[in-house]
C-alpha cells in the first residue's frame, strides 16, 4: 500500500529532527579540545614530579598543545564555512569580526588556539634560559593557561549557544555538553591553583582566598543560565572524580627521575594531590540558590559568598588535618606520593602545616576571602544573565 503525502512528510520531519538533536561535530571537536589540555596538564605536572623536565616533545606536552590545534580545526571549520558558505547552518547565528562570520565562541576559541600554540617556543625557551624544571605559575605558563581558557570559554558559548537556539531532545545533550565543559574550566582553575592549595598550606587562609576569587565567578556563572538546579554540585563533582581518577590511575605507569638532586626513589608517576572539598560549598550553594532564588542578586551574592568561604573553611580545615595523617597515606587519598625533589625537611615530607596566619589575622585574611568570594559571585551572576542571551 502506497505513503500517503502526510505519512511523507512526517517521516522527513521527524528525520531531521533526529538530525538536528545531535551535535555537530565542531562543537565535539572544541570540547574534546578542551579535556585533551586538561589530561596533558595533569599528565604533564606528574611529568614534572616523577621524571623531571625532559624533551619538549613529550607525550604529555604534546597532548597540550593538541589542543590548540583541534581549537583550531573546529574554529577555522565553523568560521570558513560560515564566512564563505551562505547556506551554512551557522549563518543566521554568527557574528561579524574583521571581516570573517562564525559563531562567538569558534572566534574565542580560535584566540586561544593560537595564544597556545603561540607559547611553545616561549615555554621552550624559558625553560633552557631559566632552569630545566620551574614553576606551575611562569609566563610561558600563564600565556598557555590564558590560550587553555581561551578554547574552554569558547567551547562552553558553542555549547550553550546552540542549547539556547535549540528546542526538544537536543536541548538537554547541550545543556550537559555545557555542564561538562564548564567543569573542565574549574579543572583549569584548580589546576592554576596548585602551588596554592598543597597540603601544608591548607591551615592557612592563601588557598580559601585564592579559591574564593575565582571559584564563585564559574559556579554562580553557570548556575545561573543552567536548568539544572544542582550544576554547581555536577560542576565540583566531575572536578573530584577527575583528580580521583589521576590519584588511582597515573601511578600503575613506570617513571624514573632524569634530574637531579634526587631525594627519594621514584619508579611510578607520582599524581597529584586529592581534590579540594568544592562539593560542599558547591552544594549548599545550589540549595541557597534554588531556596532565595527572588533575592536581590548585590543580597544574594553577599549570602553566597558568606556560604562559599564558611564550608570551604569547616570543610577543608580538618579534612587537612587527616590528609596529614598515615590514615591517608593510600591508593585513595595519595598522600603518601611525594616527587623525587622533596626534601627530607621540607613540610611535605614531614607532614607539617605551615602556619602563618594567627589570631586577628586569621579573621582578617578570612573576611577578604569573603569579600573576594562576593565580587566573584556578583560577576559570575552578571555574567550568566549575559550567558542566557547569547544564541550566536
Amino acid at each position: 500500500m502506497a505513503s500517503s503525502p502526510l505519512s511523507r512528510t512526517t517521516a522527513v520531519e521527524s528525520a531531521m529532527d533526529a538530525k538536528a538533536a545531535g551535535i555537530p561535530w565542531p562543537t565535539w571537536c572544541a570540547a574534546l579540545a578542551v579535556t585533551s589540555a586538561v589530561v596533558g596538564a595533569h599528565w604533564d605536572i606528574s611529568w614534572h614530579r616523577s621524571i623531571g623536565r625532559d624533551t619538549f616533545w613529550t607525550p604529555a606536552h604534546m597532548a597540550i598543545y593538541l589542543c590548540g590545534v583541534l581549537a583550531g580545526i573546529s574554529s577555522a571549520y565553523l568560521i570558513l564555512d560560515t564566512t564563505f558558505n551562505k547556506r551554512a547552518a551557522m549563518a543566521e547565528n554568527s557574528v561579524r569580526i574583521w571581516g570573517f562570520r562564525g559563531p562567538l565562541g569558534a572566534f574565542i576559541a580560535a584566540w586561544g588556539g593560537i595564544a597556545m600554540l603561540t607559547s611553545a617556543p616561549f615555554d621552550n625557551w624559558w625553560h633552557d634560559a631559566y632552569g630545566l624544571d620551574v614553576k606551575i605559575v611562569s609566563p610561558p605558563h600563564v600565556v598557555l593557561f590564558l590560550g587553555a581558557f581561551g578554547v574552554s570559554v569558547g567551547a562552553l558559548i558553542l555549547a550553550l549557544a546552540q542549547r539556547n537556539r535549540s528546542s526538544g531532545a537536543s536541548t538537554m545533550r547541550f545543556e550537559w555538553l555545557f555542564l561538562y565543559v564548564g567543569a573542565l574550566i574549574v579543572i583549569l582553575l584548580q589546576t592554576l591553583l596548585l602551588e596554592f592549595t598543597a597540603h601544608p598550606s591548607l591551615h592557612t587562609t592563601l588557598p580559601y582566598r585564592m579559591e574564593a576569587i575565582f571559584i564563585p565567578f564559574v559556579l554562580a556563572g553557570i548556575a545561573r543560565v543552567s536548568s539544572h538546579r544542582f550544576s554547581a554540585t555536577i560542576l565540583t563533582g566531575l572536578y573530584s572524580i577527575f583528580l580521583i581518577g589521576t590519584i588511582l590511575i597515573l601511578p600503575l605507569f613506570p617513571a624514573q627521575p632524569k634530574l637531579g638532586p634526587v631525594y627519594r626513589p621514584v619508579t611510578h608517576f607520582i599524581p597529584n594531590q586529592f581534590p579540594i572539598l568544592l562539593i560542599v560549598p558547591a552544594f549548599l550553594l545550589d540549595v541557597f540558590w534554588h531556596c532565595f532564588a527572588n533575592w536581590n542578586k548585590w543580597l544574594l551574592a553577599a549570602g553566597s559568598a558568606v556560604l562559599f568561604t564558611g564550608a570551604l573553611l569547616v570543610a577543608e580545615w580538618p579534612f587537612a588535618s587527616f590528609l596529614q595523617s598515615p590514615a591517608a597515606r593510600n591508593a585513595f587519598f595519595g598522600a603518601g606520593y611525594l616527587d623525587y625533589a622533596t626534601p627530607p625537611n621540607s613540610s611535605d615530607a614531614r607532614y607539617v602545616f605551615d602556619i602563618v596566619d594567627t589570631g586577628a589575622l586569621f579573621w582578617m585574611n578570612i573576611a577578604a576571602a569573603t569579600a573576594f568570594a562576593f565580587v566573584s559571585t556578583r560577576l559570575g551572576f552578571s555574567w550568566g544573565e549575559w550567558m542566557r542571551k547569547v544564541k550566536r
